[in-house]
């Protein structure tokens, strides 16, 4: 299938965005990369009046450190994760997480905003955010707000973003001393999308968490920042209270069956996951094996 007729509109700067979108209103989607949204135009699961194209504005790419934050253009490429010494000094779970996205093709042309906007609940990029704690900055009719991930994010491929908005930019608090980080996930290949995926951040001190953040993804109908988590922070993790971590875990996570894998499996995978990410983080492989499941 093709996409059906639309207006195509080149921005010319933030500012002649914005004021097409509020021309527009919900008539009007926003190309960015176009990994997510070519595909869903031409198998008609939207069809836009207008596609507002964003892509040469500049001024919405690029990673830097300002102060106590990293901060990322909403159009910064996944390619560009990959390569920034800043993303691999402050925000190492991106880079990690990124070379599970897809295939090269799409990381070279997909950008983070456009990937936050589509809230796909089986990407890497929204858990990463989740899991470090993340703002995005928005642009709208009343000027430039700022969402934590955990009220941005609503359901599947919703968001806070109204239609009258755009997604500028990401801010990370610069991680510090004793940051680790995870990420792993269950594909049936590489670049498939993800059965179940984990993308965690810890503070560890004496052998102990002293903050833990558990984001999962393709378990939901968003992001999901584990409860769980809590029982682990702050004290001496044993066999058995990784035990009743995982059973916490499992009545948290609500997965839909589909065709890669039942609601069973994904909890299963999911908690297998968490024990591997523990022992990882805290450097105690008995960890990954050790304990009654």
């Amino acid at each position: 299938m093709k996409a059906a007729a639309f207006t195509y509109a080149r921005a010319t700067s933030v500012v002649n965005a914005l004021e097409l979108l509020a021309a527009h209103g919900d008539r009007a989607k926003v190309l960015s990369g176009g990994q997510s949204l070519m595909p869903a135009m031409n198998l008609r699961l939207v069809s836009p009046d207008i596609v507002v194209d964003i892509g040469g504005l500049t001024e919405l790419r690029g990673i830097a450190v300002s102060g106590d934050l990293l901060a990322i253009g909403a159009l910064t490429r996944h390619v560009d994760l990959l390569r920034s010494p800043e993303v691999a000094a402050h925000a190492p779970l991106l880079r990690d997480a990124v070379a599970h996205v897809a295939h090269p093709a799409i990381r070279n042309r997909g950008t983070v905003g456009g990937s936050l906007a589509h809230a796909d609940p089986a990407s890497e990029i929204p858990a990463c955010m989740a899991a470090l704690d993340a703002t995005i900055v928005v642009r709208g009719p009343g000027g430039e707000r700022r969402i934590a991930t955990a009220e941005f994010f609503r359901g599947i491929y919703e968001t806070a973003l109204s239609p009258q908005d755009l997604l500028v930019a990401v801010e990370l608090p610069l991680s510090g001393e004793g940051a680790r980080f995870f990420f792993h996930e269950y594909a049936r290949r590489h670049g498939d999308y993800a059965i179940v995926g984990l993308a965690a951040r810890a503070v560890v001190g004496g052998g102990q968490f002293t903050d833990l953040q558990l984001g999962f993804f393709a378990v939901g109908d968003r992001p999901l920042l584990a409860d769980a988590a809590r029982k682990l922070i702050n004290v001496s993790v044993t066999p058995a209270l990784l035990a009743e971590t995982a059973a916490a875990l499992a009545e948290e996570l609500d997965p839909e069956e589909d065709q890669q894998a039942s609601p069973v499996m994904r909890r299963h995978l999911a908690t297998v996951l968490m024990r591997r990410c523990v022992a990882a983080l805290l450097e105690r492989p008995e960890l990954e094996t050790g304990g009654a499941w």
